[in-house]
């Protein structure tokens, strides 16, 4: 349907059309609406049948308001052609398609507060109300999956549908009763309902997703690449017993059209919307009911949306907005239809989690242990409310794999709202002057040949010397949790190096109170705070110390383990690779950096400089193993803690914890046997409900637990 040549074309033109703004002169808004056509069907068919974007939502949306605009100033540009005058389309020719009972339309978009009080100035005007009388509305999710179209006559599922073109969908039937949360039959008949079309959307749980991709990943496969498509994807399998494997579920938000034997019309306009969602609840399907609020006016389901954005990374389901309809069905008829959405509805869109931008450049950065990571430089793009112009590559592997090149047209997520991240290249809008991306065979800072270990990823270089390998260990050094010294942070290590005055780490324990006194930005107060916090981090356990050292593999939970068998840390020295592995969770990998470490004379010779001025290398009570009796309260369990605690902070918590018997992990499995529970708990607490398995407390009854 579309070359390669053709799709950058409307590529290109999609972003020059998403500059216009202002109203033009006829002949242009006619050129512009004829171009506005061919893109936005562009975008669905890359949206909808392949289910494969190139553009974010909000630039589609950006597209169709710029459309509706010219057709809004010049009503004579209307064709019935018009992306405008009918839906979207995602018809393929898997499946036989089928009629809906009533059409299913799309939903107006908005993206601020705004826009939603200027839908409800909108609605008051279609419904004949004084501006100052409140409207009631329903707020609800707005899933981020596959629509469907569930028909039911005389109690049984007789069919289900995909959107299609909201006039047609394709028959999924077969694919649909093998949904849990689907129900075979139903009992509208006590109801006086004989036929029924329901609409939903099905969705996979992130928990799932998440671990369809670790099993997929143990078997060699492709990942799939977000639960959105994988849902849609799943719709359309031929197999139904594949579609089982992937977990589908389907929420129902709205009885869509229900007659009664002889024709009459079952949807009563003396109830609400929220009404009629409770009345399938009531009947067995799944429906968002704890999500869903019934809100007395549209300052209400502001608030109402904006919490919902703060929290949508905890939800269970992928979201991408909320959807805020008029409840009285009387009202919503007085609003009426377009013949692209209903009058009495919009969406709430959440800030885009994508985007598309250019790739311009690679930098390489060197980490403490000499790891080279390719960091792409971007074309400044915003991505759910924040400026993204670097995003880390990882290693070659990762630009191999994705087959990114200089001049690309990538796409870029915000993973969990916080992490950027390249998903793909666009590659059908390369147009020939794009570049491989090359590997440097060298370090980019001190030009040592780079050398990459059998079963990694990483290529290093291997000269501890090299200036920027200094800069990162005394980075991480420094870090809290390392040797923590309080108010030293990255920006003045860099300074510092730049200055001369740091070259080792020993060099740390050395500033001169005067010179740094002496500095712009300090002064005496902040020279001595900074001074005395060096001072105090010299009696750290060593525990910290072994941490602080940057030796490759050597956790915070490893250099534990070490520090409690050890007297000094010089003792190290004279271990064997057995010494190592003797204790439970050393593995051989990590007994091997560390003799590797220790075999070098300079690392000898940097900690005994380090112990002549001041640093404590010998084992401290806080390095002891705590002996822990058989009655401890918590002996023998393993415990997580998630969410804001307000009684204590995490590390304190930890400590505790580890008082009372417990072992901290870090992730909710089979294996966790207590989860404690602060303020704004998110996916662990979703997680470890759904294990059934882990005892869940408040922090009240944790501390309540210790204490006893």
């Amino acid at each position: 349907m579309y070359t390669p040549d053709r799709q950058r074309q409307l590529f290109e033109r999609s972003k020059q059309l998403l500059q216009q703004q202002d109203k033009v002169a006829t002949d242009a808004a006619r050129q512009e609406a004829a171009a506005l056509h061919q893109v936005i069907v562009y975008h669905e068919w890359r949206y909808y049948v392949l289910n494969d974007p190139v553009v974010s939502d909000y630039e589609y949306d950006q597209l169709y308001k710029r459309l509706e605009a010219l057709e809004a100033w010049y009503p004579e540009l209307i064709s019935p052609d018009s992306p405008t005058q009918r839906v979207s389309n995602d018809l393929t020719e898997d499946f036989p398609s089928v009629a809906h009972l009533v059409p299913m339309l799309s939903l107006a978009n908005s993206y601020n507060a705004e826009d939603l009080f200027d839908f409800d100035t909108q609605v008051k005007k279609l419904c004949g109300l004084d501006a100052g009388v409140a409207v009631q509305y329903n707020v609800e999710p707005k899933f981020d999956g596959g629509s469907i179209a569930l028909v039911y006559e005389n109690d049984r599922l007789l069919r289900a549908a995909t959107r299609g073109n909201g006039a047609m969908g394709e028959d999924i039937t077969s694919n649909a009763r093998t949904m849990k949360s689907v129900p075979l039959t139903a009992a509208f008949s006590q109801h006086q309902i004989h036929r029924v079309e329901l609409r939903g959307e099905v969705v996979i749980r992130k928990d799932r997703f998440e671990r369809m991709n670790e099993e997929r990943a143990e078997r060699g496969q492709s990942l799939f690449a977000n639960p959105r498509n994988t849902a849609t994807g799943g719709l359309r399998m031929k197999d139904p017993k594949e579609v089982t494997n992937r977990g589908l579920e389907a929420f129902v938000y709205q009885l869509g059209y229900a007659v009664s034997e002889d024709g009459q019309d079952q949807l009563p306009r003396r109830i609400t919307h929220h009404e009629g969602i409770d009345l399938l609840g009531t009947l067995g399907f799944k429906i968002p009911r704890e999500e869903m609020k019934v809100c007395q006016n549209i300052q209400e389901v502001a608030d109402f949306c904006r919490e919902w954005e703060a929290k949508r990374e905890a939800y269970p389901y992928e979201i991408d907005g909320m959807v805020v309809k008029v409840d009285s069905l009387a009202l919503q008829d007085k609003c009426g239809y377009t013949s692209h959405h209903p009058r009495w509805a919009i969406a709430y869109k959440f800030k885009a989690k994508q985007g598309t931008t250019k790739l311009l450049n690679v930098e390489y950065q060197v980490g403490k242990i000499g790891s080279v990571t390719p960091v792409a430089k971007l074309e400044p793009v915003t991505v759910a409310g924040v400026s993204i112009s670097s995003v880390s590559m990882h290693n070659e592997d990762f630009i191999r794999k994705k087959d990114l090149r200089l001049g690309d047209t990538v796409l870029v997520e915000r993973a969990g709202d916080v992490i950027p991240y390249i998903v793909k290249p666009l590659e059908e809008l390369r147009n020939g002057s794009e570049r491989r991306i090359v590997f440097p065979k060298k370090c980019p800072v001190c030009e040592t040949v780079l050398t990459r270990a059998k079963n990694e990823a990483a290529w290093r270089c291997d000269n501890t010397t090299c200036d920027a390998q200094v800069v990162q260990r005394m980075i991480h050094h420094i870090s809290k949790d390392a040797m923590d010294i309080d108010g030293f942070g990255k920006s003045y290590v860099e300074r510092f190096h730049e200055l001369g005055w740091l070259r080792t780490l020993a060099d740390l324990y050395r500033l001169r109170y005067d010179h740094v006194a002496g500095l712009d930005g300090f002064g005496d107060k902040s020279a001595r705070n900074l001074l005395d916090a060096i001072e105090r981090a010299k009696q750290n356990p060593i525990s910290r110390f072994l941490f602080s050292l940057s030796i490759h593999h050597l956790g915070k939970k490893a250099s534990k383990l070490l520090a409690a068998e050890i007297d000094h840390v010089l003792d190290l020295a004279q271990w064997t690779t057995e010494d190592f592995t003797n204790i439970k969770d050393i593995g051989p990998i990590v007994a091997e950096n560390v003799i590797a470490f220790f075999a070098q004379a300079p690392n000898i010779a940097l900690l005994k400089e380090l112990e002549r001025l001041g640093v404590n290398l010998r084992q401290t009570e806080a390095d002891r193993p705590r002996a822990v009796s058989a009655d401890a309260p918590l002996a023998g369990k393993t415990i997580l803690f998630t969410g804001s605690l307000q009684l204590m902070g995490r590390k304190e918590a930890q400590e505790k914890a580890e008082k009372a018997g417990a072992r901290n992990i870090s992730a909710v499995s089979s294996k966790l046997n207590i989860l404690v529970v602060g303020e704004k708990a998110g996916s662990k607490l979703k997680k470890a409900q759904a294990l059934g398995t882990v005892q869940i407390l408040t922090e009240e009854e944790f501390v309540a637990l210790i204490e006893n």
